[in-house]
């Protein structure tokens, strides 16, 4: 039985993003950990200080935020905000994105620089992946949610599998967080699915092994594996973000669905307030809620 959209869902999907996005950057690209992760560390490939973010919740609130601006979807200024949070920091986004926003600014048109870039050297990363799930807790309709996040994907990832990998996330979070059950979450997302390959996969997650690569598929499949195979929001987040390759945003993805599903009460503490600008990310979430689709 699906409910209304809750608060605690909400905020604890939100920041259960950003915590896995900030246990993960210090080991992002890296093997699995001698000693498992489980607390906020700082260092890793973009020498990240501990409880810090990365590009996937820099992404994904700037998704909320023209969300709650704009009382809905509006791809334009979506892809506004998104390179706002670009100009920032570029250091720590994925080829694709970097690709697309580079010539963004360069001045070539968006649809133009998406297509460009796929064409040259493809597009099935996870970058769009990553921001989309403000997308799930903002609006209620499984088939609306699908369509949201195949245009959003699209301002950057044209690949059509990055786009439903996108879509099954967002469905699962957007059903999560209204109270559905984990197993009926996945299944409402893939009768809507258009991508015979993530359904393939996704139907059968527990007969594939998890590699947590920049592929959109194989990063939707770890967090969807580690998601559904845990009992616990803190056990989901240390396995998701203790197996090595893209942990960020497996950690990220992983996040948003237990706090979905679990709720902000299932967060440990010392997570929250090791979290750098846990205050701020709470006051998006709360924001969303108060505009979304209950």
């Amino acid at each position: 039985m699906i409910f209304i959209l809750t608060e605690p869902r909400t905020l604890g999907g939100i920041l259960g993003f950003a915590i896995g996005d900030a246990l993960g950057a210090p080991v992002e690209g890296l093997p699995p950990p001698p000693v498992p992760v489980r607390d906020m560390t700082g260092g890793g490939p973009c020498n990240r200080k501990a409880g810090c973010v990365t590009d996937d919740t820099c992404q994904a609130l700037a998704v909320a935020r023209s969300l709650i601006g704009r009382g809905g979807f509006d791809p334009e200024d979506i892809l506004h905000g998104l390179l706002e949070m670009y100009r920032r920091d570029p250091g720590f986004y994925g080829p694709t994105s970097t690709a697309v926003f580079e010539q963004i600014l360069r001045g070539v048109p968006g649809d133009q620089a998406a297509r460009r870039v796929h064409e040259a050297r493809g597009s099935r990363s996870n970058g769009s992946v990553m921001r989309g799930p403000p997308l799930g807790l903002y609006f209620r309709d499984p088939e609306y949610v699908r369509e949201v996040s195949l245009a959003c994907s699209r301002l950057t990832h044209l690949d059509p599998v990055t786009g439903e990998c996108s879509a099954i996330v967002n469905v699962m979070v957007s059903r999560l967080a209204r109270g559905s059950l984990p197993e009926h979450a996945l299944r409402d997302a893939l009768l809507i699915c258009g991508s015979d390959e993530v359904v393939g996969m996704l139907s059968r997650y527990w007969r594939y092994p998890i590699k947590p690569s920049l592929d959109a598929l194989l990063t939707t499949h770890a967090a969807i594996s580690v998601f559904l195979s845990s009992h616990s929001l803190e056990e989901a987040l240390i396995g998701a973000v203790n197996r090595g390759g893209d942990t960020d945003t497996v950690g990220a993805l992983t996040g948003v669905l237990s706090g979905a599903h679990w709720g902000y009460a299932a967060i440990p503490v010392r997570w929250i307030e090791g979290l750098q600008d846990a205050a701020e990310i709470r006051q998006v979430a709360h924001r969303l809620w108060m505009t979304a689709e209950q």
